[in-house]
């Protein structure tokens, strides 16, 4: 409510970043493209916009995309009609897609397991007296392999009965009641907490519960296992998942949350090498606080040396950019021209686009009347 009445705005950047390397593309002709010539800066935010059938997708996901992955060495699949690629290419190392798509196969992954929160877990409770007592190993806090997991269910806490005509049922497990684990394992407990009662913690309740101070004598080992945790789930609360829980079964998490649970994984790798990040939408469904915290999210990566390219349509996120490229005029057999491209200032004074229109309404005049014209 703050934000729509004013209260509360997600600002305009005072700068934008500068930025003197790039990876272009040139004679982009896949689909409604015109045989188009475009630069991505390296080093900062890049939001490709324009209306829906432009030419973004094909410009990014059908030709960039699967092109420099190629040029890595990676397998990908062949990219649309161009020419080439020109430019600093030699300066990026990775290219990631950062999909909507869910971040296991399996029905067990869940949040903690993906951003590897859940190793250090596992050898929390394997620390402790019992476990020590009865030989229980982290392998038995898995619900991925035998030992500790349900036999029943096999750690998933339910049963899955295929229905020949109907939507399959899908039934909490009458061994384990849902607990995913033996009674044995469940007894095993830290500060008053069994590993099921951990799993159904939000993450942020995770991160309060494993960074409270304890006494002095508190092991060393111990300590390091809950900092381990609370460094890998924070990049998870930064993102706006902090109301997730760390259990939670990546089928039951919307396609926007996905994402964002593999952009927190990508910030919590310390060291990785200069990577571009490509993001579709990245902000639907999302509100403007979580938009704002999406924002300080991608910054991190950008001040860790990568390269961040997003399609978009939300303007709250265009004007945040430090270059837009901007497809159009229209959809279709319109579409596919590129009509400007620069900073959000330089596409406010573009007549012909019509994200311009929409972005000058975010920007003040000040900042449009700096805005070079585009020709």
């Amino acid at each position: 409510m703050r934000y729509l009445t004013g209260q509360e705005t997600i600002p305009v950047p005072a700068s934008r970043r500068p930025w003197n390397q790039f990876i272009g593309i040139k004679g982009a002709r896949m689909n409604n493209l015109r045989g188009i010539d475009v630069q991505i800066p390296l080093n900062v935010m890049t939001v490709v916009t324009g209306v829906s059938g432009s030419g973004k997708s094909s410009l990014i996901k059908g030709i960039l995309y699967p092109a420099l992955k190629r040029h890595l060495g990676e397998v990908a699949d062949a990219p649309g009609e161009y020419l080439g690629l020109t430019g600093d290419t030699e300066a990026i190392k990775r290219i990631e897609f950062v999909d909507q798509n869910p971040i296991g196969k399996s029905t067990r992954s869940n949040p903690a397991t993906y951003v590897k929160a859940y190793d250090a877990i596992r050898d929390l409770f394997a620390e402790q007296p019992l476990s020590q007592q009865m030989g229980f190993s982290p392998q038995y806090f898995s619900f991925n392999a035998d030992g500790g997991r349900c036999d029943e269910c096999k750690g998933a806490g339910t049963i899955t009965v295929e229905m020949q005509f109907m939507a399959d049922l899908v039934l909490e497990c009458e061994s384990c009641h849902g607990h995913r684990f033996k009674h044995d394992i469940l007894d095993v407990r830290y500060n008053g907490k069994n590993i099921d009662d951990v799993l159904n913690m939000t993450i942020s309740e995770a991160i309060e519960f494993f960074g409270k101070e304890e006494a002095s004598n508190l092991k060393s080992q111990t300590s390091n296992l809950k900092s381990q945790i609370v460094n890998r789930l924070k990049p998870l609360e930064d993102v706006g998942l902090g109301y997730i829980k760390l259990g939670q079964n990546s089928s039951s998490l919307s396609g926007g949350e996905n994402q964002r649970v593999k952009l927190a994984y990508f910030i919590g790798l310390e060291r990785q090498e200069p990577t571009m990040f490509i993001f579709d939408e990245p902000t639907t469904g999302l509100h403007f606080h979580d938009i704002s915290r999406l924002l300080k999210s991608l910054d991190a990566l950008i001040e860790r040396g990568h390269t961040i390219v997003i399609i978009e349509h939300n303007m709250e996120v265009i004007k945040c950019a430090d270059h837009i490229i901007d497809l159009g005029p229209d959809g279709g057999d319109k579409g596919g021209a590129l009509l400007c491209c620069g900073t959000p200032e330089t596409v406010a004074n573009c007549p012909e686009s019509i994200t311009g229109t929409y972005l000058k309404g975010k920007l003040l005049p000040s900042q449009t009347s700096k805005g070079k014209n585009c020709q």
